[in-house]
């Protein structure tokens, strides 16, 4: 449609054209009045015609007298709209190039004159285009890695960064990540400059004061998590204090260690070390089998002898007691505690010892008692009775006799008895007179 609207006002815009640009009639009147075998004309001549067209092409155009301008009206109308065309397009292509596409999980920043002006999300957006404005997209969404004391792989190892001093003045090698998003894109842009950089830096600064604050072993073993939590916090607040716009996500220890110059003699003292704390367990696990049992013997020691003490004691005062009772039921009758007591004595001299009874009414003066045998033999009837005053011993007699019986015994136990009480009726009598 442009075309054949240019077409119609006489405007040629082919630039294969020889004869773009040139007036037909005004080229075969040239033709004409050269002369045959003349070259092209001079760049001084061409100049001066292109300064007459300018002329007449702004200067002359509202002259409409004189028949001079004539010939070119018609070249300067069509100049004109071709350069209006051109300019339109060329703004169209201007502002065309203000549109912009932000992708989904990222911000763009729009700057007028390099001075924030707003903000934009996914989607397609349009801003006025350079120089006025720019705008530069954020991926907000994404993990950003920051690697200290390693680039890439861990075995692309970097000295400088990676060795560090501990507490204890222990050289330690350490190799970690930190992993962080971006909560404030307008920050991340506008308030620092380098910013994974900035970071790299922010998270070694951060672990160098964690480990000077640690011990070797701390931050070897039993410390990791630990130092990587301090690291993480730490980290943050940093990135805070420079509003940095980071979130920092995780922290990861990738490697710990001694430096590799001493790491073999590192590994022996750790041996070392594992076989103190071995032989330790031993002899603790060695005392607390000993010492208990020890404990347990004394306090039962003591409980004894506390027992023994108590029961002395209690038996001494029950004798006291009854030494007591016995004095005043003697005040009342003497001879019939004296006669008591004589019996209560006997009876426990008899049921301690063993006993041998021989029948002198068999009429032999000649005994052979084997003491031995016999008492073996009191103390198998005591154990097959069950009572110490039961049993009877058969005593052998001389070659040919028999055994006496356990009646003749019974009845010569039971004459003993009958003394005894007429001997006791006779104190009494005694004492009675």
């Amino acid at each position: 449609m442009l075309v054949s609207l240019l077409k119609r006002f006489g405007v040629k815009l082919s630039l294969n054209d020889p004869r773009w640009g040139k007036n037909p009639e005004g080229d075969h009147k040239a033709q004409e009045g050269r002369r045959p075998g003349e070259g092209p004309p001079d760049l001084d001549q061409m100049w001066r015609d292109f300064n007459a067209r300018l002329n007449r092409l702004f200067g002359n155009r509202g002259n409409n007298g004189g028949d001079a301008g004539g010939p070119y009206r018609g070249e300067g109308r069509g100049a004109g709209i071709t350069a209006s065309v051109i300019g339109f397009i060329v703004l169209l292509i201007w502002l065309a190039s203000g549109a912009f596409i932000v992708q989904e999980g990222q911000v763009g920043v729009v700057t007028t004159f390099g001075r924030l002006s707003h903000t934009t999300g996914a989607g397609f957006n349009w801003r006025w285009p350079a120089p006025i404005q720019s705008h530069e997209t954020v991926n907000v969404s994404q993990v950003r890695t920051a690697e200290v004391g390693y680039r890439d792989n861990v075995r692309n190892k970097q000295s400088a960064e990676a060795l560090m001093l501990t507490d204890d003045e222990n050289i330690i090698d350490i190799q970690f990540a930190v992993q962080y998003t971006l909560k404030d894109p307008v920050a991340w842009v506008f308030n620092n400059r380098d910013q994974d950089a900035t970071v790299r830096q922010v998270a070694e600064t951060a672990i160098r004061e964690v480990v000077g604050r640690s011990k070797m072993d701390f931050v070897l073993y039993e410390g990791r998590e630990k130092v990587a939590a301090d690291v993480q916090m730490m980290i943050q607040q940093i990135v805070d204090r420079y509003k940095l716009g980071a979130l920092v996500t995780n922290v990861t220890m990738q490697n710990v260690q001694p430096p590799e110059q001493v790491q073999s003699a590192f590994d022996d003292a750790v041996k070392a070390g594992q076989d103190r704390a071995r032989a330790r367990n031993e002899g603790e696990a060695y005392a607390n089998d000993v010492i208990p049992r020890a404990r347990g013997a004394a306090f039962r020691l003591l409980q004894d002898a506390e027992a023994y003490r108590s029961m002395v004691v209690e038996n001494a005062t029950g004798n006291s007691a009854r030494f007591s009772q016995v004095v005043t039921e003697y005040a009342k009758a003497p001879g019939v505690t004296r006669d008591r007591m004589y019996l209560d004595t006997m009876q426990e001299i008899f049921t301690t010892t063993s006993k041998v009874m021989v029948d002198a009414k068999s009429g032999s003066n000649l005994l052979y008692l084997p003491l031995d045998k016999l008492i073996a033999q009191v103390a198998a009837n005591d154990a097959a009775v069950g009572s110490a005053r039961s049993g009877a011993v058969q005593v052998p007699q001389e070659q040919g006799a028999a055994a006496t019986p356990s009646q003749e015994v019974m009845q010569t136990i039971e004459q003993v008895r009958q003394r005894d009480a007429r001997n006791r009726d006779t104190s009494r009598d005694r004492e009675s007179r």
